[in-house]
């Protein structure tokens, strides 16, 4: 038995190296996904996040959110039981008019998502074409300053497009 100074103070035991400290064993929901996911195919991951986008795609375009009524689907449970908009709400309208190519009339039912799904798709494409062909296009890195700085223009312009008074009332949809 030793006694060791580590990061945490003095720890008594065996001799280890200062700093020392076995891994933590991971949960197990973590372990069964490290297992599922060492197992999988190469393509699954990139097949199967294709399939989610085209099953959200052509909801969308079956559905026609810009022709639904108040209480048709789909409908944002927030919206619909406290008259709050969401940080979401006309996401979907967005993406329908983004898919017959209306830019503005995106960006006027939800900036956010617009000015994101460039990106967002760029980085699927970056990330499937790696993994699936090794195709060397450059990786978009979100830095942490990035997301938070994403996700604070997120809460604000959620917040804003709450309030009852101009020019706040030109987010409302």
């Amino acid at each position: 038995m030793s006694v060791v100074e580590g990061p945490v103070g003095v720890v008594e035991g065996p001799a280890l190296p200062p700093g020392w400290y076995p891994p933590p064993r991971p949960d197990p929901v973590t372990r069964f996904v490290q297992r599922v996911w060492t197992r999988s195919p190469i393509w699954a991951a990139p097949v199967a996040l294709f399939a989610c986008m085209g099953g959200a795609v052509g909801y969308t375009l079956a559905v026609n959110p810009t022709a639904a009524g108040a209480g048709d689907a789909p409908t944002c449970l927030l919206k619909y039981t406290t008259g709050f908009i969401c940080p979401g709400c006309g996401g979907t309208r967005a993406a329908w008019y983004l898919l017959h190519g209306d830019i503005p009339a995106a960006a006027r039912h939800h900036l956010i998502f617009t000015f994101a799904v460039p990106f967002l798709l760029y980085m699927y494409v970056a990330w499937a074409g790696k993994r699936l062909f090794n195709w060397k296009l450059p990786q978009l890195t979100v830095s942490p300053g990035v997301l938070i700085a994403f996700v604070a223009v997120w809460g604000v312009w959620s917040l804003l497009r709450n309030l009852p008074w101009a020019p706040f009332t030109a987010f409302y949809v």
